[in-house]
């Protein structure tokens, strides 16, 4: 009846608990209805269920007041800082909420201490002491009356380690003594209650001259409060000693002979200043030990004790000294406390009565009482106390238990403790997940339980609500059946045997197969109450709306679910084995997705988590099927909402390209589709090298798959075409990838003279980067030169292509090189162009190679390339006329250049010179020649430099072709001739060509 009354339960912790003086008996009979509500023997008796209603009331009517609360906030009791006479604390106003609670909270606060303190002088006095004075409950030098007051007021010391105290005979002991008596009020009391009181408080030690001391202070006290009855305080001290060898007397088992009231009479004639004390008096004191023992000795293992006359007094003494008494409302100010205080106590009495019971109202019983311990917990932030009651939970839905059941569904449907205990548990999970801790490893051990056994629903690792049809999207079809819930695998049907004993061991297969498919009606509703449970729990809430979790819990949910998956073996493991951590993983990338605007706090163990399965595993499988596409998944949802993960997240792709070969072939095709869908999605969002990298080195590895190559070769040319995502990020790596496509002979011609197209066009880019560069100014010459770099890069990847074995690649690869090399508006510095021509060199030389070493058949119609490529050193050649010809090289280069001309003017092709290059290549030469004489760049000075220049360069051209030089510069030709026919008798005959 008393734990109905909702407020006076708090206000029995508020005045007793929270007193100084008085026990916890709030505490201690939260402990008692907990021991009370343990059965002894089954079944429950009227007793348990009674203390069981006591903490369920309780427990309740704190849930109750919740609800209208604001959000807790622990009280912050100020610390002490220095020592002041906390005894005598009192608060002003017991009716203003704020004054008291505050009071309430300083003295709990005050007393936990004071019980620490307790037990360190129980121990120990010394550490006691120094316990209390650095708590700041006794000043730092210890006064008599502190340490008085410490003895008399604080609850639980030692009686006999208190006694030997207060009778020792050092100085400071005696004053303390003294103080100790002072805080005692004989005033009308008379001489045995007032030696009860005081004895009652400590045991009286054995040694006289102890007791000495301590009858002295009572003595000395007690006259000063009575003096009518005695002239002096010696008087009251032999009638003190008298009292308790007369106490001895009569209650000593021992002594057979007892002293009379005539005995005691005539021991204490003449002790009053020489007379008598009245006969009355002597005989009524007589009488009263006799019949009621001064306990001087505690009784151990005794409960209360007994409420004599002198408890009564002391009793009325404390209730006029007491605060005025603290009454509560429905506002939850001390509910906190008490609840921290009940449940432990709480959880554990529900748990023996609810797994000994199995009467559905007693169940229903203990499932409100463990929600509302859940609805405390999470509103006072107990997570441990909630954690643990989740422990508790999860253990009564039997679906932690490990050993083989035949048909678990059916068991579980059958088990309505089991059924509402799971219920109680995602109830729990789904309403205060945001204080689940270590709790969640129970609950997702209870799901995957559930999943094992085909209970789950199979949308539960769905995404948001808003993102599940571009979701739905997003992993190839081949993947849609691991996202459903694994059914029961049937038993095998044995193999067809054609023998007699085959054909017998069949019918009686298909006799079991028949009887194991019928269930009875039971089994029926059973199924249908476990389904119709599981479906109320809405378990997938608990993923899907895990954005709502705190971060403490979010990270455990996450840990939860990667321990649960476990470390994947480089061996085969089983398929139950394999079915589990394909399903973490599901619910792992649920939770991450579900939590993009915190991604910070998952991406480690997650990417962790995933990097294990890729790097243990050797073969095609489910596990590492749904880890490499659940990372792209998650790359394509968070990029667009995570600038300052993009690189963390595009890092992680590159797990990828560590995957086994065999695994890496298999999955290539549906992974380069989710590439693709990732480019075409995100490629505004990723602006750095590495990330740029990561991508293309994916798209590479398709230009030699037959699979794979047509949707990389889309994703190139999203990022290409127009050079709508080209950026210096990227632009090398891109056309590095393109000129692999170029190559790739998997895909047609058109698709190769595609990626050449794009790669041309890609010079775009460079011109529109260089005037931007120009325009805006600041450090320009450091960004031009990057971007010649890139230039010459592309002129590197197009010379590549330039050597392949199809004859209309080749060709559509010299003019884009063509194209690259005389493009206007690029700042190309003149070792720009000194390099580029080595490559030119290069060009030729192989082309050359090619042409007299290779056959005509692997390589169709040499000549026309070689036309391209002369063209192009001729037309590359003026293009850069003004940048190198002051150059120092200059020289060197334009005798390379004609020695270049020369070689393609001999070459023959299939036996025979051709007759195009000889008619282009002196039109070509002279084009030059009027350019370099346009610009003064060669003629006939008095300067020896220049002078070499001209020698060498007629001995050149009239190797090529001797009628240039009368043409172009008709003043020199005696000079020329004179110089021809001079090196033409000091030099051996010249080879008319090379065969082919």
């Amino acid at each position: 009846d008393f734990c109905r009354q909702k407020e006076f339960m708090a206000e029995m912790y508020a005045n007793m608990d929270c007193d100084l003086q008085s026990s916890n008996i709030f505490e201690d009979l939260a402990n008692l209805l907990s021991k009370s509500a343990f059965p002894v023997k089954s079944p429950l008796s009227t007793l348990n269920v009674l203390a069981l209603d006591g903490l369920v009331l309780v427990i309740q009517a704190i849930a109750e007041r919740t609800d209208n609360a604001p959000q807790h906030h622990e009280q912050t009791v100020p610390e002490i800082s220095e020592y002041f006479p906390f005894w005598q604390l009192k608060c002003e106003n017991t009716n203003d909420p704020d004054q008291w609670v505050r009071f309430v909270h300083q003295q709990k606060s005050i007393k936990r201490k004071l019980m620490v303190g307790v037990e360190h002088f129980n121990r120990d006095k010394k550490k006691g002491f120094e316990y209390l004075q650095g708590a700041h409950l006794l000043p730092e030098r210890l006064d008599p009356r502190s340490v008085a007051l410490f003895f008399r007021y604080t609850p639980g010391l030692d009686k006999n380690l208190l006694g030997d105290y207060l009778g020792n005979h050092d100085e400071f002991s005696i004053l303390v003594l003294h103080e100790f008596a002072k805080t005692f009020d004989f005033k009308e009391m008379n001489l045995d209650a007032a030696l009860r009181l005081f004895l009652e408080t400590f045991r009286l030690p054995g040694e006289s001259q102890k007791i000495q001391r301590i009858l002295e202070a009572f003595s000395e006290r007690y006259y000063e409060q009575s003096p009518q009855m005695f002239v002096n305080r010696d008087a009251a001290l032999v009638l003190s000693y008298s009292v308790i060898m007369l106490n001895t007397d009569q209650h000593n088992i021992r002594v057979k002979k007892k002293m009379t009231e005539e005995d005691f009479i005539k021991n204490n004639r003449r002790i009053n200043g020489g007379n008598d004390l009245p006969r009355e008096f002597l005989s009524e004191l007589y009488y009263s030990i006799c019949r009621n023992e001064i306990r001087t000795i505690p009784e151990q293992g005794a409960g209360c004790s007994e409420m004599s006359f002198s408890r009564w007094v002391d009793l009325m003494w404390k209730s006029k000294r007491t605060s005025a008494y603290i009454a509560c409302d429905s506002f939850p100010f001390l509910d906190h406390d008490m609840f921290t205080i009940m449940a432990g106590p709480t959880v554990a009495a529900i748990s023996v009565v609810f797994d000994n019971v199995e009467h559905e109202e007693f169940l229903t019983g203990c499932i409100n009482g463990f929600l509302s311990v859940a609805k405390l917990a999470a509103f006072y932030h107990l997570d441990d106390v909630l954690n643990d009651l989740v422990v508790a939970l999860c253990k009564f839905t039997t679906l932690l238990n490990t050993s083989y059941i035949n048909d678990p569904v059916t068991t579980f449907g059958e088990d309505t403790k089991a059924r509402m205990a799971t219920e109680a548990v995602f109830t729990i999970a789904t309403t205060h997940g945001d204080h689940i801790r270590s709790g969640w490893r129970n609950i997702v051990d209870c799901i995957l339980r559930l999943h094992k056994i085909s209970l789950l629903p199979g949308c539960l690792t769905g995404d948001t609500a808003d993102d599940q049809e571009s979701s739905s999207d997003m992993l190839p079809s081949k993947l849609a059946s691991s996202r459903a819930a694994p059914q029961v695998v049937p038993i095998s049907t044995p193999k067809k045997s054609y023998g007699l004993m085959g054909r017998f061991s069949q019918l009686l297969y298909l006799d079991a197969e028949e009887s194991r498919f019928q269930p009875t009606e039971e089994q029926l509703a059973a199924q249908r109450n476990a389904s119709e449970t599981i479906k109320k729990c809405q378990i997938g809430t608990i993923f899907t709306e895990s954005k709502f979790l705190q971060a403490d819990s979010l990270l455990n949910l996450a840990r939860a679910l990667t321990q649960a998956a476990g470390r994947p073996q480089r061996i085969t493991s089983s398929l139950d084995d394999e079915s589990t951590s394909v399903f973490c993983l599901e619910l792992l990338i649920t939770v991450t997705l579900n939590n993009r605007d915190r991604i910070v706090l998952l991406w480690q163990g997650v990417f962790e988590h995933i990097t294990h399965i890729v790097q243990s595993t050797v073969m095609p499988c489910n596990l590492v099927e749904k880890a490499v596409f659940g990372l792209l998944h998650i790359c394509q949802r968070l990029l667009p909402y995570k600038e300052n993960l993009v690189d963390d997240l595009l890092r992680s792709l590159q797990l990828i390209l560590k995957l086994d070969a065999r695994v890496a072939d298999a999955y290539c095709e549906n992974i380069t589709q989710e590439v693709t869908r990732l480019v075409k999605g995100n490629a505004t969002h990723i602006k750095s090298q590495m990330g740029w990298r990561t991508i293309i080195s994916l798209l590479c590895i398709t230009a030699r798959h037959p699979d794979a190559s047509d949707v990389g070769f889309e994703a190139l040319v999203f990022i290409m075409s127009e050079g709508a995502h080209l950026s210096p990020a990227n632009f090398v790596l891109s056309v590095e990838a393109s000129r692999q496509f170029a190559e790739s002979r998997l895909g047609s011609a058109e698709r190769s003279i595609h990626a050449l197209n794009l790669m041309a066009e890609s010079v775009n880019c460079l011109t529109r980067w260089s005037r931007e560069v120009k325009e805006a100014g600041g450090e320009a010459d450091r960004i031009l030169e990057g971007i010649a770099e890139m230039w010459l890069r592309l002129v590197q990847a197009l010379r590549k292509v330039c050597t392949d074995q199809r004859e209309e690649v080749r060709n559509h690869a010299l003019l884009s090189l063509h194209r690259c090399l005389v493009v206007d508006g690029i700042s190309v510095p003149s070792s720009a162009w000194l390099m580029s021509f080595d490559i030119i060199f290069q060009l030729l030389d192989e082309l050359l190679e090619i042409a007299q070493n290779y056959s005509p058949k692997d390589f169709r119609n040499m000549e026309v390339s070689l036309l391209h490529a002369v063209k192009l050193l001729c037309k590359v050649f003026l293009q850069s006329l003004n940048d190198i010809s002051s150059q120092s090289s200059f020289s060197k280069l334009w005798l390379e250049v004609l020695d270049m001309i020369e070689k393609l003017m001999k070459v023959k092709v299939r036996g025979r010179r051709t007759e195009k290059l000889q008619e282009v290549i002196p039109e070509l030469l002279k084009n030059i020649l009027l350019v370099l004489k346009a610009n003064r760049v060669l003629s006939k000075t008095s300067t020896s430099e220049e002078n070499s220049l001209w020698e060498a360069t007629w001995l050149q051209v009239n190797k090529i072709a001797p009628s240039l030089q009368p043409e172009v510069f008709p003043d020199s030709e005696g000079d020329v001739a004179t110089q021809s026919a001079k090196n033409k008798s000091d030099s051996p005959a010249q080879s008319e060509g090379v065969n082919v």
